[in-house]
């Protein structure tokens, strides 16, 4: 799908960026630029979807069927879930954020770019796999992920300022995201190993 949607990107705009510099209300232009006491505008709108989006995940038992439904999928089958759902309801979600990133994105830049965001998909599931989301399912926060993510921010702009080849930086990040799964792999087995051991004591 995602492949689908960028070739679609590139075939609506022929490969080129398309600025609309002088075509976007002053208003939509606030979002991505604007202050609101000193603190960005697109700041702020961040916040408030990372403080939502985890108390929901937190708190509504309908979207803790996320959470049930990736630790166990069968046993999510076997106890009424609708798992083919909840994956669907969770794509819907996903890409609702995705679409209001784009528009901050465009509210911020006043130009649409058919490569915007590319590359980003490892670098998010590092940082997701960073602040605790397990690649077993069932496990981690929004919250989480986000701290996640600054986290590698913050290496990548450390790297930016040391003039590090932007070469190296894919590696690095590479790097940090196979040493990230694999601990969560580790974790969740050994985890496994001393539930087996309680079972059996």
């Amino acid at each position: 799908m995602m492949g689908i949607a960028r070739g679609l990107c590139f075939v609506l705009t022929t490969g080129s960026p398309i600025s609309l510099v002088n075509k976007l209300p002053p208003v939509f232009k606030y979002l991505g630029s604007g202050r609101i006491e000193g603190f960005p505008v697109v700041v702020i709108i961040a916040f408030i979807l990372v403080v939502v989006a985890d108390t929901l995940f937190r708190r509504s038992p309908l979207l803790r069927l996320v959470y049930y439904s990736g630790s166990n999928e069968k046993a999510a089958v076997y106890s009424g879930i609708n798992v083919p759902k909840v994956k669907f309801l969770g794509y819907i979600f996903t890409s609702l954020l995705c679409g209001i990133a784009g528009l901050l994105f465009l509210s911020r830049f006043s130009y649409s770019s058919p490569v915007a965001g590319s590359g980003l998909e490892l670098t998010m599931i590092a940082g997701c796999v960073i602040g605790g989301i397990s690649m077993e399912g069932g496990e981690g926060t929004i919250l989480g992920s986000v701290l996640g993510v600054i986290l590698l921010s913050l290496i990548n702009n450390g790297l930016i300022l040391l003039s590090v080849s932007v070469y190296w930086q894919q590696l690095i990040s590479g790097t940090i995201l196979i040493t990230a799964v694999w601990f969560d792999y580790y974790r969740v087995r050994m985890r496994n190993k001393k539930t087996m051991r309680v079972i059996r004591g």
